[in-house]
């Protein structure tokens, strides 16, 4: 199931180079139900807070009709940043898998002891790993160039 919802999250992120937006996807999941696609819109909308995460999350929301996203699953391309992490303990999102870390701005691998909640979360290498670090890699050499 894993691989099936990092899929559509992988799908997700290539939708956002279409905008020239940075190539992430993120896919909220419960109880084996699809909740909610997304994928960045920062450059697209011009809004700072147009994270692939933040839109899964008022996607799940306005699904459940509750801000409350308990037992909820996301699956995200990109290690979450300190914004994006903030939005999912508000949510009661209980896991997070994400396929490529974020030496820049991830901020699952860098949770001061203070910050550390019940939330677990955990990084899949495999070919999404790599599939998804590729992706970022050519959109900034595109960008540097």
């Amino acid at each position: 199931m894993k691989k099936e919802y990092m899929e559509l999250a992988l799908e997700e992120a290539k939708k956002s180079l279409r905008s020239n937006d940075v190539p992430v996807g993120a896919i909220i999941v419960k109880n084996g139900t699809v909740l909610s696609k997304a994928h960045n819109k920062r450059e697209k909308n011009q809004l700072v807070t147009n994270h692939a995460e933040i839109i899964a999350i008022e996607k799940a929301c306005k699904k459940l009709k509750t801000w409350r996203l308990d037992d909820c699953i996301l699956y995200v391309t990109l290690e979450p940043c300190l914004m994006c992490y903030g939005a999912i303990i508000q949510s009661r999102i209980s896991k997070v898998i994400y396929a490529t870390s974020s030496e820049k701005t991830g901020f699952f691998s860098n949770i001061p002891d203070t910050l550390k909640v019940n939330l677990k979360s955990e990084q899949i290498k495999d070919i999404y790993t790599k599939e998804s670090s590729e992706m970022l890699k050519d959109f900034f050499k595109d960008k540097r160039n």
